[in-house]
């Protein structure tokens, strides 16, 4: 599955500016904080997969010490995230990747519970369609996999909002395009979230929560 490229989309985990839904909960240095381990967790998922080379898109740009830090630790390539919003920078990074890899899967950071295993499903089921999601219980996906140039898939969504997945499904069908998904697993948004950490992967949560 190697030719599979793998984007990582990650924002750089400044104190009051990352995952700041969780602050409440957390406080500003302890959500960023777990916001790093969650990119870092996710890194090592991506690797562990191993379907293909794995990129860490970055906001705002490349240039903080903790991206330099990932890519260094985990011997990946940074690019920026460019575009006006979600929709436009996930489109321009998954039609960069098509063209040097033939077809490519995109995650955030946010769904610890997306593993390995998920990954490789991902990359298995997307050579039978032309798109592969894996739903996010909160109403958008963690995860998106394209083998087309199919920027027409993030117009007129409500980025934010908890629709996206089903007015992406109205866009697919739309289209005419055939897509797969996967079971839906749960994002780390807000603090009633982290119930499923402590569940599922306490370790994230060591010293944050006390």
């Amino acid at each position: 599955m190697s030719d599979t490229a793998l984007l990582v989309f990650a924002r750089a985990p400044v104190s009051g500016k990352t995952k700041t839904r969780l602050i409440p909960a957390l406080g500003a240095v302890g959500a960023a904080e777990l916001h790093a381990r969650m990119v870092r967790h996710t890194l090592r998922c991506a690797i562990q997969s191993r379907i293909g080379p794995v990129t860490l898109c970055c906001a705002p740009d490349v240039e903080h010490p903790f991206f330099a830090e990932c890519a260094s630790d985990f011997g990946i390539d940074l690019q920026p995230q460019q575009g006006n919003d979600l929709g436009q920078r996930m489109a321009q990074a998954l039609e960069f990747a098509i063209n040097v890899h033939g077809q490519a899967l995109l995650i955030g950071t946010d769904c610890p519970d997306l593993g390995p295993e998920e990954l490789r499903a991902s990359a298995r089921l997307l050579r039978a369609g032309d798109a592969v999601f894996v739903p996010a219980t909160d109403g958008g996906y963690a995860l998106i996999g394209v083998r087309n140039s199919v920027p027409a898939i993030f117009e007129g969504i409500a980025w934010g909002d908890g629709v996206v997945m089903e007015q992406t499904r109205i866009q697919m069908r739309r289209l005419l395009l055939v897509w797969h998904e996967l079971p839906a697993l749960s994002d780390i948004d807000l603090p009633a979230d982290l119930v499923h950490l402590q569940l599922s992967r306490p370790v994230l949560l060591h010293g944050i929560i006390t």
